[in-house]
């Protein structure tokens, strides 16, 4: 089992930054890839980033590419996305989501998640 913790969520003004951070427990070792998706109030939850923990691949959603970057330390178990140019639009509740494999960017490939944390970007 695997458990995960998340941290760094909060409020910004447009074009802040914010940076979460995701702790995983328990079996990391067994684990192949950590990320993050959000779920903004009304809407399906999305893919943001993903990192695998061999070799550093990293995957991200158009909507954040250039803006946002995903980094891993696989000594702490530790995942952590760092949010830049923030826009009203990327308000929402971003979980940490951890997998053995799978599509990175298919939510049903991450077998636990965290309870999320609040990014809220005002205009």
């Amino acid at each position: 089992q695997v458990r995960l913790v998340e941290s760094g969520g909060g409020s910004v003004q447009a074009g802040g930054s914010l940076r979460l951070s995701c702790a995983a427990s328990g079996r990391a070792f067994t684990l192949a890839a950590m990320g993050w998706f959000r779920q903004a109030p009304g809407k399906e939850r999305e893919f943001v980033a993903t990192v695998k923990r061999s070799g550093s691949i990293t995957y991200y959603a158009d909507s954040v590419k250039g803006r946002f970057t995903i980094s891993g330390d696989n000594a702490k178990n530790t995942v952590y996305l760092q949010m830049s140019g923030l826009k009203p639009e990327d308000t929402a509740v971003y979980y940490c989501a951890a997998s053995r494999g799978g599509i990175p960017a298919d939510g049903s490939s991450y077998s636990y998640w965290g309870q999320g944390t609040q990014v809220t970007v005002s205009s």
